[in-house]
């Protein structure tokens, strides 16, 4: 295995592990807050949660899985249902471990074509621009976990070494 390839499949497991625990930890906000904006640039916790499945299962998961670039608003209510949104977003997260499982290892050496919202062509290294996915992910879940901080709801050790460490003491088992 490429050892880029490595790595994202490292990041794409972290992704699905921490989208679950960020959803999780926000169940404890009643539905006012979860609805409330707290000055996030999306709004609040739902409008974010909303920008992270058009970022990453609306925007990115086209252009790289199908080679298609979709046009929609970053700030999309693209779920207004809370349930179907979590689940939305678990189901894609759990999508990107496979797809980059299976890449050839010529492809992370590559570039990613695609068209941008606003109609631009544009060729960025394949790798790093995947590597943004889950990066653009984690700093979404940061500004929600401010939110869950502000609200007064627990918020949940999202760590990349957290991660790390449990995966290693699972593999020790």
């Amino acid at each position: 295995m490429h050892p880029l390839q490595s790595h994202l499949l490292t990041l794409a497991h972290y992704n699905v592990w921490a989208t679950d625990k960020l959803l999780t930890a926000t169940l404890a906000l009643t539905d006012a807050d979860y609805q409330r904006d707290v000055g996030l640039f999306f709004g609040g916790v739902h409008g974010t949660l909303n920008h992270l499945l058009v970022g990453e299962h609306t925007l990115w998961w086209p252009r790289f899985a199908q080679g298609l670039s979709p046009k929609v608003q970053l700030d999309a209510i693209v779920e207004s249902d809370r349930a179907a949104l979590a689940q939305r977003l678990r189901e894609g997260a759990a999508r990107w471990p496979g797809f980059i499982a299976d890449l050839s290892a010529e492809r992370f050496v590559g570039t990613l074509d695609y068209t941008t919202t606003r109609g631009v062509a544009q060729s960025l290294p394949f790798a790093t621009t995947l590597a943004h996915v889950f990066n653009h992910a984690t700093h979404h879940r940061g500004q929600i976990t401010a939110a869950l901080t502000h609200l007064g709801a627990p918020c949940p050790e999202l760590d990349l070494v957290f991660f790390l460490q449990q995966s290693t003491a699972r593999g020790a088992q």
